[in-house]
């Protein structure tokens, strides 16, 4: 993908989409954000970047045929909430993607990179996930995801879209000054490097009773700088042909390693040099033990290979960016 190409990014305001744009924009890409801003932060969009704010169903009125492709990070993406507002999530995420695979087959828009997710699995047991593995999501949120990639190889197959869905496991860590920020926040690396600020008084372990190596759950974390690779990587395949219109890709998205949540919590303790008092609670409804990825797909047809595979790395730049954020008035 070396001719710069022009891009609408949709939730280019949130965590990944920002980190994503950013890589774009420095390959010399001309990029729209479309973000209403619900979840995403207007300080987060890169510079460089056109922004409208606006919810995906507005794509209509930006697409034609001036754009290359579409990223599709927008979504509501909280299992909690989605358990108890699962109409948020269909109209958000199911009733979005439909209006926007809509606008592009009108514009003539024919590439789509979707950010899908690993809650499309549910709770699979332990071994390396394939993209053949059963997907049984134990979440609304999932059944979402799982319904979009869904309606996107029907689209594929019947209006020759070219798409690739990336299904990611956990992401961590930070790019510069784009990292992970929700309010209120529910991911785990995060929350941690909050007690190692003083901001929480301890973190709150989610059972230690399940069939692992230290009895807490173990994730497949992937630095959100080699996750942005792979979505350049898939439109590079998309725009050479090597998935071509029709075809609809998908790719699980890990480092195929797993690392506990009490590695993660010692790992904090390691880089921060801080306190990070723990707890230990009930397990979570729906709490998977383990989920690791094989990514031998994303290597295979995109060329993807994760670079930065330590966690330590990942929790240091997280690290730097959660202090930056503390520092902001």
């Amino acid at each position: 993908m070396t001719e710069p190409q022009r891009y609408l990014v949709t939730g280019g305001a949130g965590y990944v989409g920002s980190v994503v744009t950013a890589h774009l924009l420095e390959r010399g890409h001309a990029v729209t954000v479309l973000d209403d801003l619900s979840t995403g932060f207007r300080e987060a969009v890169p510079d460089g970047a056109d922004f409208v704010e606006g919810r995906v169903q507005d794509a209509a009125g930006l697409l034609d045929a001036s754009y290359a492709g579409v990223l599709h990070f927008a979504a509501s993406s909280q299992v909690g909430e989605s358990v108890a507002r699962p109409e948020k999530y269909w109209e958000n995420n199911v009733g979005g993607t439909m209006a926007l695979l809509a606008a592009q087959r009108a514009a003539g828009v024919r590439r789509l990179v979707f950010s899908s997710t690993a809650a499309t699995y549910g709770d699979p047991g332990p071994g390396p996930l394939t993209e053949t593995s059963p997907t049984a999501p134990t979440s609304p949120y999932g059944a979402t995801k799982l319904a979009v990639d869904h309606m996107i190889a029907g689209e594929c197959a019947a209006h020759g879209l070219a798409a690739v869905s990336l299904r990611y496991f956990n992401v961590a860590g930070a790019y510069g000054r784009f990292g992970e920020r929700h309010e209120p926040e529910s991911h785990l690396v995060p929350l941690v490097l909050q007690v190692a600020l003083g901001r929480r008084p301890e973190i709150l372990v989610h059972g230690d009773d399940y069939p692992t190596p230290d009895g807490t759950c173990v994730r497949d974390y992937l630095h959100v700088a080699d996750l942005a690779d792979a979505h350049l990587r898939a439109l590079g395949a998309l725009a050479d042909g090597s998935v071509p219109a029709g075809e609809h890709l998908v790719c699980n998205l890990g480092n195929g390693d797993g690392f506990s949540v009490r590695e993660v919590i010692d790992t904090v303790r390691r880089v921060t040099g801080r306190p990070v008092p723990a707890t230990t609670g009930p397990r979570r409804p729906g709490d998977p033990a383990v989920l690791v990825a094989s990514a031998a797909t994303a290597r295979t047809r995109l060329g993807w290979t994760p670079s930065r595979t330590g966690l330590a790395e990942a929790v240091a730049d997280a690290w730097a960016f959660a202090r930056r954020e503390g520092a902001r008035p």
